[in-house]
C-alpha cells in the first residue's frame, strides 16, 4: 500500500495515537492539565503572523491555530466515542472546526453533498472525507 492509501493513513493515526496516549502516563487528565498550562499563555502571546513550520509548509500562526482546534476537537470526539461518554467540545471549537471542515469541501467540490447531507436531503456519498 502506498503512504496516500486511506487504510495506511488511518493505521499511522491510530499509532500515533496510541503513542500520544501512553506518553500521558498513569494519570492521562493531571498531564493534559499540565501541558494546558504550559501551552496556553504561550498560544496567548505568540503574534497572529508568526509564521510557524508544519507538514503542510509554512503557515501565519493565525491560519494554524484553527487546524489545530480542528485536530483537539475531532479526535476528542473520537475518545468521548470510544469511552461511550456524552461530553461535547464546547460550541467556539465545534464552531471553528465545522467552518475549516466546510471550507475544505467547498475547496475540494464537495460541498454540495455535504450540504444536502446535514440537511436530511441524502446521506454522504460512501467514503466521503473532506480530509
Amino acid at each position: 500500500m502506498s503512504s496516500g492509501d486511506p487504510a495506511t493513513i488511518h493505521a499511522n493515526v491510530a499509532e500515533r495515537g496510541r503513542e500520544a496516549g501512553a506518553a500521558l502516563g498513569d494519570h492521562p487528565a493531571a498531564e493534559v492539565r499540565s501541558i494546558a498550562a504550559r501551552v496556553l499563555p504561550q498560544i496567548d502571546a505568540a503574534p497572529d503572523d508568526t509564521v510557524v513550520p508544519t507538514a503542510a509548509g509554512l503557515m501565519r500562526f493565525i491560519d494554524y491555530l484553527p487546524t489545530r482546534i480542528f485536530e483537539m476537537t475531532v479526535h476528542s470526539l473520537d475518545l468521548a466515542s470510544a469511552l461511550a461518554r456524552p461530553e461535547q467540545p464546547s460550541s467556539a471549537a465545534l464552531a471553528i472546526t465545522l467552518e475549516l471542515a466546510s471550507t475544505l469541501a467547498i475547496e475540494q467540490s464537495r460541498a454540495g453533498d455535504l450540504l444536502l447531507a446535514i440537511t436530511g436531503r441524502r446521506p454522504l456519498p460512501g467514503g466521503f472525507t473532506v480530509l
